[in-house]
């Protein structure tokens, strides 16, 4: 089942999941060393927990444009497929594509975005349309 980000209509398809889940486990892990949300709390707690309010996307935007820099340093075998179990690997274990460098790109969509950049795009329209996500 595919996992997204719903602003007002419009639904940003990010993945399956249980790759979403990485993602959001690969910040905490490598990012909230005090715990998950403890760094980004708003994006880890409301975006990823729920619902994330109109007036917070700003916050969120700053964030994600610090995580994007430091994912990029990365190399894809520092993925964290699962926070609460580190043994659990990814399906596909390291048989990756060649254009998979770090872990800013490990995490794209169907349609060749990446995870930051969907989710980029759908808080400018939430920030365009003064919604929640």
């Amino acid at each position: 089942m595919a996992v997204g980000i719903l602003v007002d209509c419009f639904f940003y398809e990010l993945g399956h999941g249980h790759f979403v889940q990485s993602f959001f486990s690969t910040i905490s892990y490598h990012f909230e060393k005090e715990g998950g949300g403890s760094k980004y709390p708003l994006l880890m707690n409301a975006l990823y927990g729920e619902e994330l309010k109109g007036e917070d996307v700003s916050i969120v935007m700053e964030s994600l444009t610090e995580i994007k820099q430091e994912l990029s340093k990365m190399s894809p075998e520092q993925v964290i497929w699962d926070f609460n179990d580190l043994s659990q690997r990814p399906p596909w274990g390291n048989k990756l594509s060649s254009k998979v460098t770090n872990l800013e790109n490990y995490f794209s969509t169907t349609d060749g975005k990446t995870f930051i950049d969907k989710i980029r795009i759908a808080i400018e329209v939430a920030e365009e349309n003064k919604c929640d996500l």
